[in-house]
């Protein structure tokens, strides 16, 4: 087997990458051993006789697919969990997607004219104070106080 340590450092110099990065074609070992100079290498590299091998990465397969099984609502369970309770959704976030549609709800209502001005303030202090779990909860209020009808589907 020929010596082509010297070719093999000239072409990793040319190619940007380190000694055992340079792959060199067995069929072609003669013509590589010919060369000399760096302009003979850049020859042979354009010819394909001398290349540099992929940089070996961290598959990233595992990743995606568990970010995918995230999505679909999957590994969220206790073992999975490192935030407290609170840290992972805030409380004033938690109270903010209760209360913005109750309040935009009683706003409709109050615009198309279904409650009046003092029944709107009174459930909507008692939608400050937390009384509604929900949007339909509150519905079921209205309902049951008779200030809304029932809507039929």
């Amino acid at each position: 087997m020929t010596d082509l340590r010297n070719q093999r450092r000239m072409a990793a110099s040319i190619l940007k990458c380190g000694i055992n990065r340079v792959w060199m074609d067995h069929d072609r070992v003669d013509e590589i051993a010919k060369a000399v100079t760096k302009d003979d290498i850049r020859l042979l590299i354009n010819g394909k006789a001398i290349t540099s091998r992929q940089i070996k990465g961290i598959s990233s397969g595992r990743k995606k697919y568990n970010q995918q099984q995230k999505e679909k609502g999957r590994r969220r369970g206790h073992g999975s969990r490192k935030g407290a309770k609170y840290a992972r959704l805030p409380r004033k976030e938690q109270w903010i997607r209760t209360i913005r549609p109750i309040r935009q709800y009683l706003r409709t209502l109050k615009d198309n004219k279904q409650i009046d001005r003092s029944t709107y303030r009174k459930y909507y202090m008692k939608a400050k104070g937390g009384e509604f779990r929900n949007k339909n909860h509150l519905k079921t209020h209205l309902i049951a106080d008779d200030i809304i009808k029932e809507e039929k589907q």
